[in-house]
Order: structure tokens, then sequence, then C-alpha cells
């Protein structure tokens, strides 16, 4: 079969698999399993694939045609400009979180210590350490011990220094930080149901569910991160798209000043954010 053929196949098998951009993810897979370019697709398109080639392309088309993140097959993904290794372990990073991390970029200075809470593949705090014009310091936390094997993995990658702590949020945290930031999960359990498939049947569970109104985790952060501040210290959020005014009320109800809510590229409401008064009582 030739590449011309094969990725027609493969754009009709995930079509009636209904799966969300069909073409590109065909094109993805062949540039994955060939490693092609379409500059060299456009040159070798009418020749023959190797049988093996093919077998694995089809392979590969067959799990994307059951929902499996295309992102989980290929074990990477982009942000902001960064290679990250993914795998079932952690969320994808998506870039809706970029406005998380272009935000918070404002207000760092130099030798700030910063707290990931729920760091998954660690997207966040290593673009964070790798973008800082000023020298800053890492520490990241998840709960999951596979999570943080892909978070020390993808410091390496990118070639940041950062500390990795295993801790349920605060539980196994020492020490004060000038910014706290967090990606925590906050889907309401009743709809984590009305996801996607490749999100509810595929993305860890553990870090969607943000049980029943999905702002447990904002509650919880937002309470205990006075103890883990300095003061004037940060806190930075991302929020699901409705949930701004009432993540905001949280931070204003626990002494949070100057908050904010930031919208996203698509105009949504996507980050909340504010700090502590110069002295904390």
């Amino acid at each position: 079969m030739t590449f011309e053929r094969a990725l027609n196949y493969g754009k009709e098998l995930l079509r009636e698999a209904k799966v969300p951009d069909y073409e590109l993810d065909a094109w993805y897979l062949m540039e994955y399993t060939c490693k092609m370019s379409k500059s060299e697709y456009y040159l070798y398109g009418p020749e023959e694939m190797e049988n093996e080639q093919f077998q694995e392309y089809e392979l590969l088309l067959k799990k994307r045609g059951e929902r499996v993140p295309l992102q989980y097959i290929t074990g990477k993904q982009e942000f902001m400009g960064l290679d990250f290794k993914v795998n079932s372990h952690v969320l994808i990073p998506r870039q809706d979180t970029e406005t998380l991390v272009e935000e918070a970029i404002k207000v760092l200075e130099p030798g700030m210590e910063i707290l990931d809470l729920c760091t998954g593949s660690g997207c966040i705090i290593i673009s964070l350490l790798k973008y800082a014009k000023p020298k800053v310091l890492g520490t990241a936390s998840d709960i999951s011990k596979q999570a943080l094997l892909i978070a020390k993995e993808n410091a390496k990658i990118n070639q940041v220094e950062l500390n990795l702590i295993r801790s349920d949020l605060f539980q196994n945290i020492i020490g004060t930080f000038d910014l706290i930031i967090s990606n925590p999960p906050y889907i309401p359990t009743n709809m984590i149901q009305t996801l996607m498939p490749e999100v509810r049947n595929f993305e860890p569970l553990e870090a969607l569910d943000g049980k029943e109104d999905g702002l447990s985790f904002y509650r919880e952060i937002a309470q205990k991160s006075k103890e883990f501040l300095k003061a004037k210290g940060y806190l930075y959020f991302e929020i699901g798209h409705d949930q701004g005014e009432q993540v905001a009320f949280l931070m204003e109800n626990q002494g949070f000043q100057n908050v904010k809510i930031i919208q996203d590229l698509a105009g949504k409401d996507r980050v909340v954010c504010g700090s502590l008064p110069e002295e904390i009582e």
C-alpha cells in the first residue's frame, strides 16, 4: 500500500469511529509511525510503505478509533513550546493552561520559591522554571507516584531543577513559598460521564474529579495555603470556565487581596489569582 492510500485509509477509519479532527490525527499517526515530515510525504506519497510500517500504522489507528487519546499513543504533548512526556497517569497538557503560566510569570521575581500542587506531568512548574527570566526555585507535589515519575522525566527533558514531593495537597509539604500555583481536579462528579470518551475513559479520574460541586480542592487549598505562603505571597488557580466568581469568592473569604478573574484566548474565565496582605493574621 502506498503512503497516500494508507493515509486515506486512516482518515476514513477514524472518520467512521467519529474521532474529532480525524484527518489531522490520521496524519499525526503516520508522521509518528514513519518518522516522515509533510515535505517527505509529498515527495514519497506514491511510493509503497513497508509492510511492517503499515501494520504498525493500522494498529495505532485502531487504538485511536477506540478513542485512546492521540497523546497517549505517541507519548508526548507540546506545551508552552516545550516537549512533555505523557501517559495515562497524568492529564494531557492543554493550551488553556498556558494562560495560567503566562499570568504567573508576570509576578515572578529573582529567588522566588514556587509550589505547584497537583503537578501531574509537571508542565506548569517546568514552564515557569524554563521561562522565568529571574532565577526561581520550584517544588512540585502530587498524590500519584506515577505522575511524579513523569514529572521527573519532564524536568530532565527540559533541563530544569525541580524538587518533587509525594503529597496529598499540603500533607507532606514543609516550608513557605512566594507563589502557590495549581490546576486541581475541578469537574463535578456528576459531570464526569458527560466528558468526551478520550477524557472520561482514559485520563486519570483522580486528576479530574473535583467532588460534588467541583470546588472541593479550591476550598482546601485556599484555606490551607495561608500556612504555606509568605507575606504578600500569591495564589494562582486554573479553573473551569463557569467557576470564576465562586473561586474568587472563596479566596476573598480567606483574606486574599487583589483577587482577579482572567480569561483565556477564547474569552472564557480560566485563571483566578490573588495575594495575601503584608501582614498575615
